[in-house]
């Protein structure tokens, strides 16, 4: 299922590609004066401009859907792991801190630090 989506995807995304690009622009009028008439046309006298938007807005809807579908697979699939599928592993605490030594009696006192500022 997920390759299927994959490679519709690609399919949309190049069509999609392609029928902008198929589309002309605001300032075709250039072409009306090689030859460009509208009745020898191939999407008749209308021109290509209902057609083509019709099939990129399709084409834009299917992509965002296969987007949508392809986001939602690769967050939920995934739950392989190189570990064994046995319990979670120890866990280990850390070692308390060594108890203070005592002032053996006789010895000298530590000498006090005076506060640094």
């Amino acid at each position: 299922m997920y390759t299927l989506i994959v490679i519709l995807h690609v399919i949309v995304s190049v069509a999609l590609i392609l029928v902008i690009l198929l589309q002309t622009g605001k300032g075709s009028d250039i072409g009306a004066v090689f030859g460009g008439g509208s009745s020898q046309t191939l999407f008749g006298s209308t021109g290509p401009t209902s057609f083509l938007s019709k099939l990129t807005a399709g084409a834009a809807i299917i992509f965002m859907l296969t987007s949508l579908f392809l986001a939602y697979f690769s967050g939920t699939g995934g739950t392989r792991s190189i570990m064994k599928s046995g319990g979670a592993a120890p866990v280990q605490s850390m070692p308390a801190p060594p108890a203070p030594v005592p002032a053996m009696p006789g010895a000298p006192a530590a000498p006090a630090v005076p506060p640094t500022k």
